[in-house]
């Protein structure tokens, strides 16, 4: 049997950057962690150690799944940039500097498109061509697959930032610097935090700030269940693997809004598989980046092939 490729997958996050050198989840060579700093220091460590694991080992291509928002578009003079972006300092950062010169197919993509199809190849969405990875941490970002692809049309999904219907006496103005209360300004870890005036792990199950991320989730999912019509939802991320309470809620909130319409009567039957936990746990970020760096290889295999 031929030995899988081994990919070097970069997960750039806004507090850390997690390197991983890997043919799949269980087989990892070398893994390290570089502090998000500046764009020029972070961008540098990251190059250095790419240079040396082509040196130790050899790679076949490089997956970068980045927090975004980010161009895309290979046709555009800003693809692979930052574009409007909260994270100060990044707007215009150029992250494929960090993969030139080691001549292999680069694969990039949003951390959470990338995490997303990691759970398509080795995890709770494996077999599926059709679903959506919700993160919820330091913001709140989606992962939508159609057809075994991330949505790709003039942008990428940027689900996190849909306005979703509130309760009637929730008067929290939210966090998000571009929009306020959509779901990121509703149900993010800064969202509850303050909310609470507490970190969100601080929190006890029955803290009212939980409500309102419940029910800015429980719409965000009402909308992907009626639009691009998930197979099946996951809920990772800091604050979503952290929380054990916040799934079951999740679930009752969902089919409250969904109303018993169209599919809803499919979902009840059995909500516990339907929403679910990441497989992957904290390491779909990162397999992410290495699923990229696949696709991205065979993809040019392919090319060479026609």
């Amino acid at each position: 049997m031929t030995e899988s490729p081994l990919i070097a997958g970069v997960e750039l996050g806004g507090t850390k950057v997690v390197c991983l050198l890997a043919r799949g989840p269980g087989d990892g060579v070398e893994q390290t962690r570089i502090d998000t700093t500046t764009v020029d220091a972070t961008l540098a460590a990251v190059a250095g150690w790419l240079a040396e694991m082509r040196r130790r080992h050899g790679f076949e291509a490089i997956g970068l799944g980045s927090f975004g928002p980010l161009e895309l578009d290979p046709a555009s003079p800003d693809h692979g940039r930052v574009v409007a972006t909260p994270k100060p300092g990044w707007q215009g950062a150029d992250l494929l500097t960090m993969a030139r010169g080691f001549d292999v197919p680069v694969g990039l993509d949003t951390d959470v498109n990338g995490a997303a199809l990691a759970e398509g190849r080795w995890g709770a969405a494996r077999g599926l061509s059709n679903f959506a990875y919700i993160t919820v941490g330091t913001g709140v970002g989606v992962g939508a697959i159609t057809a075994g692809r991330p949505i790709r049309g003039l942008g990428h999904c940027e689900a996190g930032h849909l306005r979703v219907s509130r309760r009637a006496d929730d008067a929290f103005p939210g966090v998000c610097p571009f929009h306020g209360d959509c779901v990121e300004g509703l149900a993010s870890g800064p969202a509850i935090a303050a909310r609470a005036g507490a970190p969100a792990q601080t929190l006890a199950p029955d803290h009212p700030a939980w409500d309102g991320a419940v029910q800015a989730l429980a719409g965000l999912c009402h909308n992907l269940i009626f639009t691009v019509s998930p197979q099946r939802i996951l809920v990772g991320g800091g604050v979503g693997l952290g929380q054990p309470h916040l799934l079951p809620r999740l679930r009752r909130a969902v089919m409250d809004s969904l109303g018993g319409y169209a599919v809803a009567d499919r979902i009840g039957r059995d909500i516990d598989a339907y929403l679910v936990q990441p497989a992957l746990g904290d390491r779909a970020g990162p397999l992410g980046a290495v699923a990229l760096g696949l696709d991205a290889l065979r993809l040019e295999v392919g090319s060479a092939r026609d």
